[in-house]
């Protein structure tokens, strides 16, 4: 446990060591990332997820998991039909050095039929800051992909109903 504790700490101090202006980016394509299912899958984005409508929960830091399980409770209480995937995104070489016990840690907090839906991106982690900005690092970022891995919306507040009748908006008519 004093392991687990420690990584994760160190994760929040090391997770965002360079600082990215955030920015919007809807309309852009999503950039080539790959990341790694806790079921040990490697996943190519958003190249895995052509021809499919797919939201990506982004989130930096540890503290993003509060928004990030907003986002999910809020999507499965209004039944919204969209695949959704949590994408924890670290950058730095220590993380990357730690992968697997950082990864290990959260397969232990994680039901492991939820394991698919979360997919870490490390070695990529400052290309998708970068891309999104990480100011108020602990906001989750919520992206929605077209089929073709386009953005159809881009949030960086965290959570909000607000944002969430927006997406589900854009999924009416897509």
């Amino acid at each position: 446990m004093k392991i687990i504790t420690l990584t994760l700490a160190l994760l929040l101090l090391s997770g965002c060591s360079t600082v990215y202006p955030n920015k919007d980016i809807t309309g852009q394509v999503f950039p080539q990332v790959v990341g790694q299912s806790l079921e040990k899958n490697t996943v190519t984005i958003p190249n895995d997820f052509t021809g499919e409508v797919t939201l990506l929960l982004i989130g930096y830091v540890q503290n993003s998991q509060f928004d990030i399980d907003r986002w999910l409770i809020a999507l499965d209480m209004t039944e919204t039909q969209v695949n959704a995937y949590e994408i924890p995104t670290i950058q730095g070489l220590f993380p990357q050095m730690f992968s697997t016990v950082i990864d290990n840690g959260m397969r232990a907090g994680i039901p492991k039929a939820l394991w698919k839906g979360v997919v870490t991106v490390y070695d990529d982690g400052e290309k998708v800051q970068a891309l999104t900005g990480n100011e108020n690092a602990s906001n989750a970022r919520v992206v929605l992909l077209d089929e073709q891995g386009k953005i159809l919306y881009f949030y960086d507040q965290g959570f909000a109903v607000a944002a969430l009748n927006e997406v589900r908006a854009i999924l009416a008519v897509q």
